[in-house]
């Protein structure tokens, strides 16, 4: 099993686990034989664009966040390998409020939760119908962030299929672009597994492995499609638990087993899993 995982919430975000602070992460990381991991919550705003609530800290928690991750990893420093940093999206012109975050940090995720419409109203996958033109433009803005070197790691790069009904050509053109830039950058592309815990055991913790993997057909990522076409390029993958649960990292194991019953052992073994960063 993968022993890192550089996709990390907390209660910050609003969304996660309220309950659970980010030692008791740090202990089940460790109790489950992990040797590396990052802290990656949703990023704080300094110019407030994302007006959703309970989707990321306010700019105001980011210095005790910082604070707290440092203390842990000297604290743990013995047993696991901790970093600090974000999950971000890219919007035109706050590349230099993202840098900012980035030079703070041990590490940056591009997860693009959104994009501008033509009059530069914010669109999310979560919640709104997105067009052809605005799917595209999530490409573009990935590519653009890899370009500038803002991302280390592209979390959900599939995620865009939230706002889909089916994998057709412009869904192929928005994966063949994000490829391409992947591997043009040489920046790895993450199998996201936390939609597959959304339909399984956050539901109902008691389901057995073969009743889980019935409910893989109401995953919209991973995509199947779009990790096929992946494994026609050299870039680089690895697994993201997309921790907001504790629960998530005692079944990762399990995650990624149903991650790969998606994908397919054939896509699977052409991928080029890194072991490091």
């Amino acid at each position: 099993m993968q022993n890192f995982n550089y996709h990390s919430h907390t209660y910050r975000c609003g969304h996660a686990e309220m309950d659970t602070s980010d030692e008791e992460y740090v202990k089940e990381y460790i109790k489950m034989g992990f040797k590396k991991i990052a802290f990656t919550d949703h990023c704080p705003e300094k110019n407030r664009i994302d007006k959703r609530q309970n989707m990321r800290m306010d700019y105001s928690e980011k210095d005790e966040y910082l604070r707290s991750v440092k203390n842990l990893k000297e604290k743990y420093k013995d047993k696991i390998e901790i970093k600090t940093g974000y999950e971000v999206e890219y919007l035109p012109g706050e590349e230099e409020n993202l840098r900012e975050l980035k030079d703070e940090t041990d590490i940056i995720i591009l997860g693009q939760h959104f994009v501008y419409d033509e009059e530069k109203n914010l669109k999310t996958f979560h919640d709104d119908d997105m067009t052809d033109e605005e799917i595209l433009r999530y490409a573009d803005y990935i590519e653009r962030a890899m370009e500038i070197g803002l991302s280390d790691i592209i979390a959900h790069p599939d995620l865009y299929m939230l706002s889909r009904e089916s994998f057709g050509k412009v869904e192929e053109m928005v994966a063949r672009k994000i490829c391409e830039a992947s591997e043009k950058y040489n920046i790895p592309l993450e199998i996201n597994l936390s939609r597959i815990g959304k339909y399984t055991y956050r539901k109902n913790n008691n389901l057995s492995f073969e009743e889980q993997r019935k409910e893989l057909k109401n995953v919209e990522y991973p995509c199947k499609e779009f990790w096929k076409i992946a494994s026609e390029y050299n870039l680089k993958v690895l697994y993201g638990i997309d921790t907001h649960f504790k629960i998530q990292i005692t079944r990762a194991e399990e995650l990624i087993r149903l991650a790969n019953e998606i994908i397919g052992e054939e896509t699977k073994s052409k991928l080029n899993f890194i072991e490091d960063m």
